[in-house]
């Protein structure tokens, strides 16, 4: 028999856009995500600037170390009388006499009656310059350019034209240096500083997560103590909390006074009610007793319906009072087993077996509609079994079914519902076998009860041959 349910548990009927779905629900997390995300770019602008800076700087003093080499080497040189270039120039760096160092200097003769070749015993073989035409000389008869070195390093050459005597009889000056080196060097500043700067990031994050992390705490106090007053050990939100969050906790201790005064209001309005019908009920059970005879017996039956009536729709009233405002708690496992008790008494010749679980439920709610939900399924389940009935209590958490459920199942060996029969059963004042006493109310209380707990119930075929009423509610983890 398929099962059939009558009223289904609270689900969202908004639906939730695609982006905030994608996007974790942490505060935490988001909070976070954002300062790490600006703390990477941040260091990797910081690494940018460093780099670029130290870059422009080492270039510089490249340039302009090359630079006092040749002024150096133009003073070491001269020229004798037949036109011979001369000179032992020192530029005070040994690079310049270590073979292929990529530091090298030369002097080449640039006008006419100069002759001879000069270079630095670094320079093993010569290595050529570009023509004018590609690299003009400025107007002091310099100019500088790359160029492949001897073993294929990148070498930057700084090189000048200068007049040596008064005949106007001029040579080239070359300077030569090792631009792989000044590669090398700035690659691994960066090395150094991307070292630097990540364990600095590291830290960084982990000292604004720890902070973040100490700066929430207080929120999760709040939740703590909210998850207190659901469960029902705590009557609002006690303890100091920060300037930010204080207004937050006085607003909803305000909020759950004021649902406390609600529930005070509404139990004092059923009350009076329940006071003020009391005694005409009363009356007219009586003078139906007393008049006797058909007439007196319509009467008093009819209002005993009334009272049945009254108190059914009084009891809506207090439960959707108390609803959604502080959570009441109920252990399952002791009432259930007090109910059986009670009813095998009333029914010895029924045998009525219980099956519960290890680990306790609590109901979320009252312990009077617990016991009411539970006792009209074991009157209905004791009046229409024949010999046997089952009472079984399952939590349901780690099941396809939502954590926080658990289910009460009880079945009997009775004839059952039939499946058209099934939603007849649970309409107020119905009854499908007018041979049995009964108002017809039982079913369509606990039908009500459970709607207004916001669970299931379900009437389905017992594995025992009678009916299973199944009921689904909410428990406190």
């Amino acid at each position: 028999m398929s099962r059939r349910r009558n009223s289904e548990p609270l689900k969202p009927t908004a639906r939730t856009p695609l982006s905030l779905r994608l996007w974790p629900r942490s505060l935490t997390f988001r909070v976070i995500a954002f300062s790490t995300v600006w703390a990477i770019v941040t260091l990797v602008v910081i690494f940018t600037l460093i780099t670029t800076l130290y870059r422009q700087a080492s270039e510089r003093g490249f340039d302009s170390l090359l630079s006092a080499h040749l002024f150096n080497l133009i003073g070491s040189i001269g020229i004798s009388d037949n036109g011979a270039l001369t000179g032992a120039p020192d530029l005070g760096d040994l690079r310049f006499s270590e073979p292929n160092s990529g530091w090298y200097w030369s002097v080449e003769p640039a006008s006419e009656g100069v002759h001879g070749d000069l270079h630095s015993s670094s320079m093993t073989r010569k290595i050529p310059s570009p023509d004018v035409a590609e690299v003009p000389f400025n107007a002091s008869f310099q100019r500088s350019y790359p160029t492949e070195g001897i073993d294929g390093e990148q070498l930057e050459v700084f090189e000048s034209e200068f007049v040596l005597d008064s005949k106007n009889r001029a040579a080239r000056f070359r300077v030569m240096g090792n631009q792989s080196e000044l590669e090398q060097e700035i690659a691994s500043f960066q090395r150094r500083l991307l070292t630097y700067l990540s364990l600095f990031g590291v830290g960084m994050i982990a000292i604004n997560a720890i902070a973040i992390l100490l700066g929430l705490q207080p929120l999760r106090r709040v939740r703590n103590a909210l998850a207190m007053v659901r469960e029902g050990t705590a009557q609002r939100l006690d303890g100091q909390f920060p300037a930010e969050i204080e207004p937050l906790a006085n607003e909803t201790n305000a909020l759950i006074e004021n649902n406390r005064r609600i529930v005070e209001r509404s139990r004092t309005q059923v009350g009076n009610l329940a006071h003020s019908l009391k005694t005409p009920l009363a009356v007219l059970l009586n003078e139906g007793r007393a008049l006797g005879g058909a007439k007196g017996q319509l009467i008093a039956e009819q209002a005993a319906s009334m009272q049945k009536q009254v108190e059914h729709y009084l009891q809506r009233a207090r439960v959707a009072a108390q609803r959604d405002s502080v959570v009441f708690r109920t252990p399952v496992t002791p009432l259930v087993q007090r109910m059986v008790r009670v009813l095998q008494k009333l029914n010895p010749q029924t045998n009525l077996s219980l099956s519960l679980p290890a680990a306790e439920i609590v109901f979320a709610g009252e312990r009077e509609d617990l016991e009411e939900l539970i006792g009209n399924l074991l009157e209905n389940a004791m009046k229409w079994a024949k010999s046997a009935v089952l009472v079984s209590v399952v939590p349901l958490t780690g099941k396809d079914d939502p954590a926080g459920l658990f289910e009460i199942d009880i079945e009997d060996d009775g004839p059952g519902i039939p499946d058209d029969k099934a939603r007849e059963a649970l309409k107020r004042g119905r009854r499908l076998d007018e041979t049995k006493p009964g108002t017809g109310l039982g079913l369509a209380i606990v039908a009500d009860l459970v709607n207004e707990y916001g669970g299931v119930l379900a009437l389905e075929r017992s594995g025992m041959g009678g009916l299973k009423a199944v009921v689904r509610l909410r428990s406190l983890q």
